[in-house]
């Protein structure tokens, strides 16, 4: 039911003052980010914003240096990150300035962690379908392969594969890359490298970097 995967790739900043609470959504649902970062008040919720550039915030509204709100208002002036809204009060006023500020959703405490996973994961198909990543020599992945804003037509495993490469960002080995596209069918390491070879003819040789022994890597700007 919960799309884990898309979440591998985010980067996750929570902001509560409460301990316990902080502990609580770090075991519930911390291991499923690629990073996952804490602060215990607003100012420091504004320093750890700018530092690490999360794909999306968690904040409680009742928090020192800044509440959550005001907090998400500073922060709104320089980045456009969704906010999620943690309060133990249902109250109009607040929810209403939420709603101006630009608060993508708003829970009240106490909460689900698996509800809030639950619409975690709407939110990062909506980020995954809006965030440009940048690639050498003038491609972008936005949802699709870009070329100088010129649309690369790729098959879907092709487009999956290079997904997948940004995804990991690491060296993907032969036998991963089998795994991936072919599942369980014995297949060569000579049809890979004709996928790749022809991959590379579609886009560009520099594009998808390799390591002799190792594997394949997708080369960022």
């Amino acid at each position: 039911m919960l799309c884990l995967d898309e979440l591998k790739s985010l980067k996750v900043l929570v902001v509560e003052d409460e301990k316990s609470i902080a502990e609580l959504l770090k075991s519930a649902i911390g291991d499923y980010f690629a990073r996952f970062e804490m602060a215990y008040d607003g100012e420091e919720g504004v320093a750890k914003c700018r530092a690490l550039n999360p794909d999306f915030i968690i904040t409680d509204i009742m928090i020192p240096k800044f509440n959550g709100l005001e907090m998400a208002a500073l922060i709104k002036k320089f980045a456009d990150i969704p906010i999620i809204v943690l309060s133990a009060y249902s109250d109009k006023e607040k929810l209403l300035t939420a709603i101006d500020i630009g608060v993508v959703k708003y829970f009240i405490k106490p909460f689900d962690p698996d509800e809030l996973l639950e619409y975690i994961c709407i939110l990062a198909k909506k980020i995954k379908r809006d965030k440009k990543i940048d690639l050498k020599g003038g491609y972008y992945l936005k949802e699709k392969l870009y070329k100088d804003g010129e649309l690369v037509a790729l098959t879907k495993k092709e487009l999956f594969f290079l997904d997948y490469l940004v995804r990991k960002n690491d060296t993907v080995s032969h036998d991963e890359v089998k795994e991936l596209l072919w599942g369980s069918l014995d297949i060569s390491d000579e049809r890979v490298r004709t996928f790749i070879r022809r991959l590379r003819i579609k886009t560009s040789k520099e594009l998808i970097g390799s390591i002799s022994g190792q594997g394949y890597y997708i080369t960022k700007v």
